[in-house]
C-alpha cells in the first residue's frame, strides 16, 4: 500500500483570532503535557492496527509552536517509530510570537524539515485588525532562526480580502515573501465563519467589496508568479520543488490519518473524525465514521482545485475509466464563461474559475450521472 499522510492537530492557542473557527483553547503547562500523552499513545493504538507507514507528517492547530521543543520532538519521534516516516516531509506550524531559536533546533534536530509561519499580511495594521500579536520584524527573525537551524523549507501564510487591504498594501505584503526567500506561499481568500468575533462584527468591518476581491486575489497570483512562485493549487504557491507533499495528498484523494481533537482522516476507505472536544480525546474516545472515501465526484472536486486539474490518464488509472462523457459536455458549456478550459488530456479551471469554484465544481459534479 501507498505510504499515507500523518496529521496532528494541536488546539491550542493564547488567544482566539476574530477569523478563526479552528477548534482551539487556552492550555497550561500541565494540559498540554496531558494532550501530549494522549496523542502519544493514540500513535501506538493506530500503529498497532493499521501497519501502514506514513511518508508526510503535519502538525497544524490552533498553534502547535505552543508545545514547545520537548513535546514536538517526542511527538516526531513516536510517529518515526510508529509509521517509519521515510524521507518524509515532516511540517510543524508556527506562531511568530511562540517560535524562538531553540525551539527550530530542536525541531530540525527531531527530524523537522519545515516549518509553516502564520504571517497573514506584512502591513501592520492589517496584521493588529486580524488580531496578530507579533510583529513583521518578529517574523522576519523567525525566518532567520529556521535556517539558521538547518530548516530551509520555509512556508508563508497571507490572507486577501481582510479589513483595509488594499492593492499597495498586498503588493507590500507579497513583496515581503519574495525578498524574505521562502519557498512557498499560501495565499487564502477570508471567509467570515459563523460563530467568529467577525462574523459577529460583520456590519463593522472594513472589507474590500466583491469585485476588489476578486482583483487583490490576481494581483497575488501575477506577483507570486512574477516573484518565482507556481501557482498549483487555488490557494497555494511554490518555488519548483517545493509544493506541500502533505496537503497534495488531500487534493490527489490520497489516504491521511489524522489524530487529535477535531482532526479529519481519509484512512483504509473510509472518512472519520474526531469531536472538537478537547477532554473526549484525551479520555480515548473513538473517532466518529463519517461514510467511505474516494469516490470519483470526490477526486474531481479535489482535483479540480489544482491547476492541473482532472487528468484523463490519472482518472483511467484509478477508476478504470476516462472523464465521463457528461462531465465533459458540462464543461463545454462552462467553457464559454471563460472558468474552464478542456483538451483531450484533462480538465482545468482558469484563474476566473479559481474565483468562482465551488459553483463551477457543483455545476460540473450536478451534470453527469455516478459512474461506479
Amino acid at each position: 500500500m501507498e505510504p499515507a499522510g500523518l496529521y496532528l492537530h494541536i488546539p491550542f492557542c493564547r488567544g482566539k483570532c476574530p477569523y478563526c473557527d479552528f477548534y482551539s483553547m487556552y492550555a497550561d503547562d500541565a494540559c498540554m503535557d496531558t494532550y501530549t500523552q494522549a496523542l502519544l499513545a493514540a500513535l501506538n493504538g493506530w500503529a498497532a492496527k493499521a501497519g501502514r507507514a506514513a511518508d508526510t507528517l503535519y502538525f497544524g492547530g490552533g498553534t502547535p509552536s505552543l508545545l514547545g521543543g520537548a513535546r514536538l520532538e517526542s511527538l516526531v519521534r513516536a510517529a518515526r517509530a510508529c509509521f517509519g516516516l521515510r524521507d518524509a516531509e515532516i511540517t510543524v506550524e508556527c506562531n511568530p510570537s511562540d517560535a524562538d531559536g531553540r525551539l527550530f533546533e530542536v525541531l530540525a534536530g527531531a527530524g523537522v524539515n519545515r516549518v509553516s509561519l502564520g504571517l497573514q499580511s506584512a502591513v501592520e495594521e492589517e496584521r493588529r485588525a486580524l488580531g496578530r500579536r507579533a510583529g513583521v520584524e518578529q517574523a522576519q527573525a523567525c525566518i532567520r532562526l529556521a535556517r539558521a537551524a538547518g530548516i530551509q523549507n520555509l512556508s508563508l501564510d497571507l490572507m486577501l480580502g481582510i479589513p483595509g487591504q488594499t492593492q499597495e498594501s498586498l503588493r507590500r505584503s507579497v513583496a515581503f515573501c519574495a525578498q524574505a526567500g521562502v519557498t512557498h506561499v499560501s495565499a487564502y481568500l477570508l471567509k467570515i465563519e459563523e460563530g467568529t468575533a467577525f462574523a459577529r462584527r460583520r456590519d463593522t468591518l472594513q472589507l474590500p467589496d466583491e469585485d476588489t476581491v476578486c482583483d487583490l486575489y490576481e494581483q497575488a497570483c501575477t506577483m507570486l508568479e512574477q516573484a518565482g512562485f507556481r501557482q498549483y493549487e487555488i490557494s497555494n504557491f511554490a518555488r519548483h520543488g517545493f509544493e506541500s507533499r502533505h496537503n497534495l495528498k488531500y487534493w490527489n484523494a490520497e489516504e491521511y490519518l489524522g489524530i487529535g481533537a477535531s482532526a479529519h482522516s481519509f484512512f483504509e476507505g473510509k472518512r472519520f473524525y474526531y469531536p472538537r472536544d478537547w477532554s473526549a480525546f484525551v479520555r480515548g474516545c473513538a473517532p466518529v465514521l463519517d461514510g467511505q472515501g474516494g469516490s470519483f465526484e470526490e477526486y474531481a472536486m479535489l482535483r479540480l482545485r489544482l491547476t492541473e486539474g482532472l487528468r484523463e490518464e490519472l482518472v483511467q488509472q484509478r477508476y478504470g475509466h476516462g472523464i465521463p462523457e457528461g462531465l465533459r459536455a458540462a464543461a463545454q458549456r462552462l467553457g464559454c464563461y471563460g472558468v474552464l478550459e478542456q483538451d483531450a488530456g484533462a480538465i482545468r479551471l482558469t484563474r476566473k474559475g479559481f474565483l468562482l469554484s465551488n459553483t463551477v465544481i457543483g455545476e460540473l459534479l450536478a451534470a453527469f450521472e455516478t459512474v461506479e
